[in-house]
């Protein structure tokens, strides 16, 4: 039995204007048991409407969500197995920290002593020890996140919803807690689905990732599935940077397709389904590209250009290159602490070569 099944999930909204805007076109996912599962998309995608479609703080058009074989359609929001923790925490100002964990227990009738064990527990398991008696305002971002999830914990419900929980830290904070919260889905050992727009937070935090447009499913997988094998256009450029080049199959060797573009340029790359006559594109990543050296011996599969910038981010040197006809790739440069060097200087003539098997190819207007 799966363990909660979204399945064909409908919601649309009356704009002022008498448009219909379909929030959720026929959203369907087979959510696991223990699963981090992301909801990945930029605003007003749907994602966050179906967060609340589960959690009942928003009626479906049509469709159903079924947990554990029954259905959840007519369960009223505070019936339901599941707890959310909100992108502003909602923590009360006036309540300590152990009021503020333990409100849903005094709501549910728990008697003290029972109340205090649980209280007790759940600020442990958050790293909260000692802080019961401080107030929200006397806690960082984090630690009252951490206090949100407490809160929503000590329930145990059989799925915890996280709409966009850690947009309001910085990055730094971000980058801790994404670790924190993901060792804690661990150990509390329940299903997380978790809202976000951010790229990076969803592939270092998820076990799979579905990626949102338009009130519909895009694509559903594992990190590197949504990363190195991206489904459509949206994906390929939602999800990370990517260079897109569109033409025809013209051939098959040895297990690779060759592509040629519009202008009659010739690309190589991998894919199974397509035959020779298809319009395609193929997805070039940054990291994939690499300026070759003057002594290198020439490649099949190298592109020419000129570089028109390259940009200091870090770790990285992201270089801008002018390949002809109208179109800029980007690649990625490491970084080696001698600075950019004359042969990033604008102007300068380079090739651009990539290993075939990185270029993923996917069909033209995906």
């Amino acid at each position: 039995m799966v363990f909660l099944q979204i399945a064909s999930v409908h919601k649309a909204y009356a704009t002022p204007e008498g448009a219909l805007v379909r929030a959720l076109d026929d959203v369907t996912i087979n959510v696991k048991n223990n699963e981090f599962l992301t909801l990945l998309g930029p605003s007003g995608c749907g994602k966050t409407t179906l967060l609340k479609c589960l959690a009942g703080f928003e009626d479906m058009d049509g469709g159903d969500i079924i947990l554990e074989g029954k259905s959840l359609r007519s369960v009223p929001a505070h019936h339901r197995p599941l707890n959310t923790v909100f992108q502003n925490y909602a923590l009360f100002p006036h309540m300590t920290v152990a009021q503020n964990i333990g409100y849903g227990l005094d709501v549910a009738g728990v008697k003290k002593p029972e109340r205090d064990r649980r209280v007790g527990e759940a600020l442990e398991m958050v790293g909260l020890e000692g802080f019961g008696g401080r107030r929200p305002a006397q806690l960082s971002g984090g630690q009252q996140q951490r206090v949100a999830l407490a809160r929503s914990l000590i329930l145990k419900p059989r799925i915890l919803l996280l709409d966009e929980p850690l947009s309001a830290l910085d990055r730094k904070m971000r980058e801790s807690m994404q670790i924190e919260l993901k060792n804690l889905q661990h150990t509390v050992g329940i299903t997380f689905i978790f809202v976000t727009h951010d790229q990076e937070e969803a592939l270092a935090m998820s076990d799979r990732i579905a990626v949102f447009n338009h009130g519909r499913l895009q694509q559903i997988g594992n990190s590197t599935e949504i990363y190195d094998t991206p489904a459509n256009d949206f994906v390929a450029n939602f999800v990370g940077t990517s260079n897109l080049f569109a033409g025809k199959v013209i051939a098959r060797n040895n297990g690779l397709l060759i592509v040629e573009t519009a202008n009659g340029r010739k690309l190589v790359g991998t894919g199974d389904r397509f035959a020779i006559g298809d319009s395609v594109k193929l997805v070039l990543r940054p990291e994939h590209l690499r300026i070759t050296g003057p002594d290198e011996p020439a490649s099949d599969h190298a592109i020419s250009g000129t570089i028109t910038d390259a940009v200091f981010v870090g770790s990285v040197v992201r270089v801008h290159v002018d390949v002809g006809f109208g179109r800029t790739a980007i690649l990625h440069q490491k970084y080696d602490r001698r600075g950019l060097g004359s042969a990033l200087n604008p102007g300068t003539a380079v090739t651009i070569v990539y290993s075939p098997e990185a270029a993923h190819i996917i069909p033209e207007g995906a």
